[in-house]
């Protein structure tokens, strides 16, 4: 899909009735899970932020990919596992519910660690 969206709304209302459900229910839970994160759209996908990137996620003719980067990856390989995925991608099949509970766990993860990187930084910047 060759589109520059302005915002994650209009990303989710590109798509047909069935996906945008998907969409919105995956949106929903990274807010959910990630209340202070901010929506954005980086790299022509719905992103959103918080010290820097936290997730992606990106709509396919056959799945949907959830980019916690590669240590959210790590972190949750076990669980992961029965997916299709990369060093920092996942692919959740269209054919099977959204694991929801996971994925708002990665985020959960995904926030502590960015938190973290961030009071490193702060910390590093006023010592100088």
């Amino acid at each position: 899909m060759k589109n520059s969206f302005k915002n994650i709304d209009g990303y989710i209302a590109a798509f047909p009735p069935e996906m945008q459900a998907l969409l919105e229910q995956l949106r929903t839970t990274i807010r959910s899970a990630a209340p202070e994160a901010e929506e954005t759209i980086n790299y022509e996908i719905p992103t959103f932020k918080l010290h820097g990137n936290l997730v992606h996620f990106a709509a396919f003719k056959t799945h949907i990919g959830f980019y916690p980067t590669p240590s959210g990856i790590e972190a949750f390989k076990t669980a992961l596992s029965e997916y299709k995925g990369a060093k920092g991608s996942v692919q959740f099949p269209l054919d099977k519910p959204l694991p929801l509970d996971l994925i708002a766990e990665i985020v959960k993860f995904r926030v502590k660690e960015n938190l973290k990187k961030s009071e490193l930084k702060n910390k590093k910047n006023k010592s100088q």
